[in-house]
Order: structure tokens, then sequence, then C-alpha cells
């Protein structure tokens, strides 16, 4: 999967390959879509979710530029696979999930993969987790109307967020940096995610 769909596709970042490399994504796929569980597709889990590609789950990891000193917060914890592969990456994970059995079903599975280096909460990922705040990266895996201000109030300065902004249908991937002058913004792919439900997403 790591060889064939990301490193041939030019995704170079070290500690994302191992952590690609190391975590098991079949233990996060539905039985009935086992099979698939190493294909180069988002695949449908509960309440109306999936779980992204390996491809976008390499990208969107590369695109944090992560050293393993960081920490991240994830809006959308959903399967528990991209949380999976950002504890490999960061030093510390604070996931985000609206749905509580998701959350926990995430929570066992990363259990048993011994990632010790996570954090979870139920509730609504738009407006972040100020009490833990500033992090160094945000990355959101569902698809934004517009940037929340939550989140970008909750970057440290030299900080990124990563993000999936546009319609309900299709967004484009930007990277947005934190910087003394402001935020500067980089469109990295076009991309299909789940809405971003909450108070600065989607309201339905």
């Amino acid at each position: 999967m790591v060889s064939t769909q990301i490193e041939n596709r030019g995704l170079l970042h070290a500690l994302t390959l191992e952590a690609l490399r190391s975590v098991p994504r079949h233990h996060f796929v539905p039985s009935i879509h086992q099979k698939r569980a190493y294909e180069d597709r988002a695949l449908p889990i509960q309440k109306d979710q999936t779980i992204s590609q390996p491809y976008m789950v390499g990208l969107m990891t590369s695109a944090l530029e992560l050293t393993g000193k960081e920490r991240v917060l994830e809006i959308g914890t959903g399967s528990g696979y991209q949380t999976a592969i950002l504890s490999r990456c960061a030093q510390e994970v604070f996931t985000i999930e609206r749905h509580a059995s998701l959350a926990q079903k995430a929570r066992q599975e990363l259990d048993s993969l011994l990632c010790e280096n996570i954090r979870f909460r139920v509730g609504d990922g738009t407006l972040g987790w100020p009490e833990e705040a500033p992090f160094d990266r945000i990355l959101v895996t569902a698809g934004a109307p517009e940037v929340p201000t939550a989140l970008l109030d909750q970057i440290v300065e030299s900080g990124a967020l990563v993000v999936p902004v546009g319609g309900k249908r299709e967004q484009q991937l930007l990277r947005i940096r934190s910087t003394p002058e402001g935020h500067s913004r980089e469109t990295l792919c076009h991309c299909t995610f789940v809405p971003l439900l909450g108070q600065q997403g989607w309201s339905a």
C-alpha cells in the first residue's frame, strides 16, 4: 500500500511513511469491507462517515510537517485510523468526535494498538479544544464551508492548520500557516470529505 499508492505519488515524509507502514488499516475498517482495507479508496463506516483513502491520509499527515515533538488537534476522530497515524508522528494528539459511539469504538481500537499519547473528547470540533490550546498543528478530517475562526485562534505562531474547505460535495484541501503577519493559505489539492457539522461548520 505505502510503496504503490503513496511513495510512488511523491509523498516522502519519513515519519508519515513509517506510521502508515506500522498501523494496520484493516483494524479500522468494518468487517464487510475487510477485503478492501488496503485499496486506495475511502470506505464507509458507521454514522454515514468514512475512513479516508490511504493516499489522502498520507497527504494530510505529510502536510503537517511533523517532527515528533508537536501537540496536534484532530477534528473528526471517525474510525481512528488517521488518529493512529498522527499518534506515531506527534508527541501528543487531541482528537474530537461528534458521535459518542464512533469515539468509543475508535478509542478501543487505538488502545489495542497501544496508542497512549491520545486524548479524546466528544463534542463540536468546529470550536476546537480551548482548554488545551494553543496547538502546534490542527488537522480537520471533514469539509468546512469556511475555515473555523475558533481553530485559527488555537494555532501557535508558526503553526499550521490543514482543512478541506468548499461545498458539501467537493472541497479544496488547504494548508494555513500562522505567521506574525497573519495567516497564509496554500491549496494542496481538490478533495471530497463528509461535511463538517457544528457551530462554525455546516448546520446539517
